[in-house]
């Protein structure tokens, strides 16, 4: 989304490729093997290459959870086609079932999970892109603690009770 809005700056950085190794945060990787929560290098973004930059970063931090909302529904209806074809094998069929069937899962909580308004998900981005510039600008103060604010949310157990509803909802609604 970025490129197409002018900004090259993930291009010039070698980031916009499907190899995930470019993509790997060394502490991501570490935190994932130690407390099971993990995360990628954030894609660079330049507002500045923007015609308008509040309007292109809103439309940049909603690529991400929209592109996981397609992957979702597409997922989920091959599910329902491949479910529909008595033509393929059993063992065939069953593992690609299951596999898209976890496709479905998995960016339905990254789209969920992208869309909470603390920063540094693409939610927070969002939220700056909609308010006013005075609050803006107050909101993105929080952007040093907001990693911290989610570590706690969390360990509390709160982020799963509030995402989590969202979660099998849109996943009952696609499979159901």
């Amino acid at each position: 989304m970025a490129l197409n809005l002018g900004d090259p700056t993930a291009k010039n950085a070698g980031r916009l490729t499907m190899n995930p190794i470019k993509h790997i945060d060394p502490l991501g990787v570490l935190a994932f093997f130690i407390i099971k929560i993990g995360w990628a290098k954030p894609v660079p973004v330049n507002p500045r290459y923007f015609k308008d930059p509040k309007r292109g970063m809103l439309l940049v931090a909603l690529a991400g959870p929209g592109a996981n909302v397609v992957l979702a529904v597409l997922s989920a209806v091959l599910v329902k086609l491949f479910l529909l074809m008595p033509i393929l094998p059993v063992f065939i069929l069953k593992p690609l079932v299951w596999m898209l069937a976890a496709s479905v899962w998995i960016n339905i909580v990254l789209a969920v999970f992208n869309c909470i308004p603390i920063p540094p998900l693409d939610g927070s981005k969002v939220l700056m892109g909609v308010l006013p510039p005075d609050m803006a600008r107050s909101y993105e103060k929080l952007e040093p603690f907001g990693f911290i604010l989610l570590l706690i949310l969390f360990y509390l157990g709160i982020l799963s009770k509030v995402i989590g509803p969202i979660i099998l909802f849109a996943n009952n609604l696609l499979l159901g």
